[in-house]
């Protein structure tokens, strides 16, 4: 085992965060991880299938105030996953798919904030004209990261 993944797992945060008999430990981290990923993707989702021509009655501009719930869904995200990262360092950061995982989660932020420019754009119906690959690109980047967490918890070994 790698003497720095020791050494994060030694910590009492990770100690009680992995050990504790209690709900305000992993089991409330994890619930909130959760919700966070629900307001980040389902945000983005949303957005994205709404762009992609469904829910035609419902204008694309009014969806901008969204961004901000996408927003505080990341930040909940981060939180509590360098917490959930501290719990179990040696499981995370040797998982490939951890990686696939944050490499998602990253060009899904970017391709967001690239459609963002056309949903909050000055003219009516500029957020129509988002381009259809950015925004099929985007949806297959949020559709990958529900399925993530299970892949991520689930030790994979590689045989050399």
């Amino acid at each position: 085992m790698d003497p720095f993944f020791l050494w994060i797992e030694n910590w009492p945060l990770s100690v009680w965060l992995r050990e504790a008999i209690t709900i305000w430990a992993f089991p409330f981290v994890l619930v909130l991880h959760t919700i966070g990923l629900a307001f980040m993707v389902g945000v983005n989702v949303a957005i994205d299938l709404r762009a992609l021509g469904g829910a035609m009655g419902v204008p694309l501009a009014s969806l901008r105030r969204y961004y901000r719930v996408m927003w505080a869904g990341f930040w909940i995200n981060a939180f509590s996953g360098v917490l959930l990262l501290i719990a179990y360092p040696t499981k995370a950061l040797t998982n490939p798919i951890f990686y696939l995982k944050l490499t998602l989660i990253g060009v899904g932020l970017v391709l967001a904030s690239k459609i963002r420019v056309y949903v909050t754009g000055g003219t009516v119906g500029a957020a129509d004209v988002a381009p259809r690959a950015l925004r099929r690109l985007a949806s297959r980047c949020w559709s990958g990261l529900p399925a993530s967490p299970r892949a991520v918890c689930s030790p994979i070994r590689v045989r050399v």
